[in-house]
């Protein structure tokens, strides 16, 4: 089983756009897709599944981006590890999994972790700081897709919904390799 984790430094970073262009990108791997928030949402259930693919949350992205799956997990921090377990026990086992969360570092130790560091709305989430720590690579907009290589890999996306062939090409190594 691959996993990678999508963490960011506030809302709308891009980290659900990165993880639809993963997808996309990667289509043979059998994603299930995990957005892991402490917000309320719509749905009373602690682990809710989309059903219907589309643009309206960010849920229905990754089906519509190609995930076979995708979860909705909400909860508090001290919950979270409990009901991880209860993710891997039933969708491990069917696949691969990406997690769009920066806290579930806490409980896992991914094949990949990226970081999107912008933010629209200018705020710095406390948790980005272990994703700061865990990263493999960082990825954010530029105006032409290019690498910049160094200790820690950067990004550089004309779009996050669409990987670069040289960033796909780097992850497809990076999950071939066994965890260290």
């Amino acid at each position: 089983m691959a996993m990678i984790v999508v963490g960011g430094g506030g809302r709308g970073a891009g980290k659900t756009a990165l993880i639809c262009g993963l997808l996309r990108a990667l289509p043979e791997s059998n994603w299930t897709a995990v957005k892991i928030t402490t917000h309320a949402h719509r749905h009373a259930e602690t682990i809710y599944e989309e059903l219907l693919a589309g643009e309206a949350t960010d849920t229905s992205r990754y089906l519509a981006a190609g995930a076979k799956c995708a979860l909705l997990v909400t909860a508090d921090e001290g919950e979270l590890g409990n009901i991880l377990e209860q993710v891997f026990k039933e969708h491990a086992r069917s696949g691969n999994l990406i997690f769009e969360s920066n806290s579930v570092l806490r409980y896992v130790r991914p094949q990949l972790c990226f970081a999107v560091a912008t933010s629209l709305t200018g705020e710095r989430k406390p948790s980005f700081e272990i994703v700061e720590r865990c990263a493999d690579a960082t990825v954010a907009l530029g105006g032409h897709d290019h690498v910049i290589p160094g200790a820690q890999i950067h990004f550089h996306l004309k779009s996050l919904e669409s990987i670069s062939p040289t960033m796909r090409s780097w992850v497809r190594e990076k999950l071939r390799d066994p965890l260290p």
